[in-house]
């Protein structure tokens, strides 16, 4: 009997997650055959695991064909600033990027005002189309029916026309009286 073959895989990332208390921290945790290598990078620039960049520190854990790291940022983020956790073998990569923004920074609260001024103009827009494409059946409903009285089973007014009708009076008289009845 020999050892039992390993199939080998890509590297995937299984879970991720963030997280803001007093630091930030960031984990990611990716699964393959090999065992993936976690990278960390930030604003484009490679983070070294296990050591402390000044706010920066990360920290990974081995465990089978599991790789686990996070990323912790003692200060708050800079806007705009993007972190990547990227997972690697020889077989693949895979990661996941992260847009941070600042709660406390001074364009947060415009850069919300300005996606919630879209978030109306949009719902607004949507519900005016539908207005306008709903119009046509509604209008339908509103007016009555040309065809009135065809194959319907509801009775139809028809005009009253004047009836003109003779009254004799004596017959030797040469003249007769008209009535008109609606």
């Amino acid at each position: 009997m020999g050892m039992p073959h390993l199939q080998l895989e890509p590297a995937r990332l299984m879970s991720s997650f963030c997280a803001v208390e007093k630091t930030l921290r960031c984990s990611c945790s990716f699964h393959g055959v090999p065992t993936p290598s976690v990278q960390w990078w930030m604003d484009g620039a490679p983070v070294d695991v296990n050591s402390g960049h000044g706010q920066l520190q990360v920290t990974s854990t081995t465990l089978g064909s599991w790789d686990n790291s996070t990323l912790s940022l003692l200060k708050d983020p800079e806007m705009g600033t993007v972190l990547l956790c990227e997972g690697k073998n020889q077989h693949g990569t895979h990661g996941l990027s992260i847009l941070l923004m600042s709660r406390r920074g001074p364009l947060a609260p415009q850069i919300f005002l300005k996606a919630l001024l879209q978030g109306v103009v949009y719902a607004a827009t949507t519900i005016t189309l539908l207005f306008l494409c709903l119009l046509p059946f509604m209008k339908r409903k509103t007016e009555p029916e040309a065809n009135e009285g065809c194959g319907d089973s509801t009775p139809s007014k028809v005009p009253t026309v004047p009836r003109i009708t003779k009254t004799h009076g004596d017959s030797r008289s040469p003249n007769s009286i008209i009535n008109l009845r609606s």
